[in-house]
C-alpha cells in the first residue's frame, strides 16, 4: 500500500490503482520527477505532507466524482480530437427537463448541438451517452471531452452531425452534486440495481428531446452508449426497449454473473430468452462491446460474449489495453462515434 506521507509526490488517473510518483527535491529547491507519458489528457494530484491537494500552479481544475484534480492537456497525435481547436464548434448547454418516472419535476442533464444547429432547419440524428458510477451530467463533457470530441470529427468529416444528450444516470439526484444535493443521498453505484432511470431515458428524455430540439425521430436515427454504469444502462434499454435504438454501445461492463465490486448482478433478471431473441430479431445497426483487457471488469465482458454468442447474436467486440479509465473512453467515444448513423 502506497503510504503519500512517505514522500512528496504525485498520482494520477492514468495510473495503475495505488500507484505513486515521489518527487525529489533538485538543488534549485524543486521538487520535480520526470514522466514519459504519450499524448492525452492527464489528471493528477500532489502530496505534500501526507495530504493530497491539488497544483495550485494549473489553471486546468476538474471535478470526478467527489475528487478535485488538475488537468494536464498534452495535444499531439492520439489527443489532437480532445482539444479546442481552431474548427467550428457545437454549443453546450444544461437544459432542466421534467422527470414524471423520477417523480421530480425538474431534472439537469447536458445536451450538445453541433455547428450550425442554431442557424439551420436541418433534423439530425441523436446519441445518448451514459456515464458511469459516481458521474453525473459533467463527466463526459468535462472528463471525457464529448463536446471536443464531436467538434473536432465533425469538422474533419467523419462522423455525421449529431445532437449529444449527457443526462444524470443517478436515479436519486437532481443534477450534479457540486449543484444540488441528492435527494436521497448519493445513489453512486448503487444506481446499477435500479431500472427506475432506465425507464425515465425512455419515457422521459427521448420525448423532451423530441419535443424540444429538431431531431429524425425514429430508430434509425437513436444511438446510446455508456460505460461502466451506463454499459449496464445501455444492456438494459437494449434488452428492455429492442425497438427503440438502432446503434449500442457498451463500454467496459459486461454481465457480472453474481454481485462484485459492489456491483449488483441486478441484469441478470434481464438475461431472460424472451429478450435476448427480441434483441436479436430486431438486427440493431450495431451493436459494439469495448474493453480493456487491464480492466477489472474484463472478465464480465468474456462472460457477456459467451452469452450472446450461444445466442448466434451479432455484435462487434474492441478489445484495447488499460484498464477502467478514461483515456479508454475517450478512445472509445471517437471510435463508436465514427460508426453510428452511416
Amino acid at each position: 500500500t502506497v503510504d503519500p506521507a512517505a514522500a512528496p509526490g504525485m498520482d494520477g488517473k492514468w495510473m495503475a490503482w495505488n500507484e505513486f510518483v515521489d518527487l525529489e527535491k533538485g538543488d534549485d529547491g524543486i521538487w520535480e520527477a520526470t514522466l514519459d507519458l504519450e499524448p492525452e489528457v492527464y489528471m493528477y494530484n500532489y502530496y505534500v505532507d501526507g495530504v493530497k491537494t491539488m497544483d495550485i500552479h494549473n489553471p486546468h481544475a476538474v471535478r470526478d466524482v467527489t475528487d478535485q484534480l488538475s488537468k494536464l492537456l498534452y495535444d499531439g497525435e492520439g489527443s489532437h480530437h480532445y482539444m479546442i481547436n481552431e474548427v467550428p464548434h457545437g454549443t453546450v448547454k444544461k437544459v432542466w427537463y421534467p422527470s414524471p418516472t423520477l417523480e421530480m419535476d425538474a431534472r439537469l442533464m447536458t445536451v450538445y448541438t453541433p455547428p450550425g444547429y442554431e442557424t439551420s432547419e436541418e433534423n439530425y440524428p441523436v446519441l445518448y451517452l451514459l456515464h458511469g458510477g459516481g458521474g453525473d451530467e459533467e463527466a463526459w463533457p468535462d472528463l471525457g471531452h464529448a463536446p471536443q470530441i464531436m467538434d473536432n470529427l465533425i469538422a474533419e468529416g467523419k462522423i455525421t452531425p449529431m445532437i449529444v444528450v449527457m443526462a444524470n444516470g443517478n436515479f436519486n439526484q437532481i443534477s450534479a452534486l457540486n449543484l444540488k444535493e441528492s435527494v436521497d443521498g448519493n445513489a453512486m453505484v448503487n444506481s446499477m440495481a435500479y431500472g427506475q432511470y432506465v425507464t425515465s431515458v425512455k419515457e422521459d428524455i427521448i420525448p423532451y428531446i423530441e419535443s424540444n430540439y429538431r431531431v429524425i425521430a425514429d430508430r434509425e436515427h437513436r444511438a446510446v452508449t455508456g460505460l461502466s454504469m451506463g454499459g449496464i444502462q445501455t444492456q438494459k434499454l437494449a434488452l428492455n426497449y429492442p425497438e427503440t435504438f438502432n446503434y449500442y454501445g457498451v463500454m467496459s461492463m459486461g454481465i457480472i454473473k453474481e454481485d462484485q465490486f459492489g456491483i449488483p448482478a441486478d441484469l441478470l433478471k434481464d438475461l431472460t430468452t424472451e429478450k435476448i431473441e427480441a434483441l436479436r430479431d430486431s438486427e440493431p445497426e450495431l451493436y459494439w462491446i469495448a474493453c480493456g483487457n487491464e480492466d477489472f471488469l474484463f472478465p464480465s465482458v468474456n462472460n457477456m460474449r459467451e452469452i450472446y454468442d450461444s445466442y448466434d447474436f451479432d455484435y462487434i467486440y474492441r478489445e484495447s489495453g488499460g484498464g477502467h479509465t478514461w483515456t479508454n473512453w475517450r478512445i472509445y467515444l471517437t471510435e463508436f462515434s465514427q460508426m453510428i448513423f452511416k
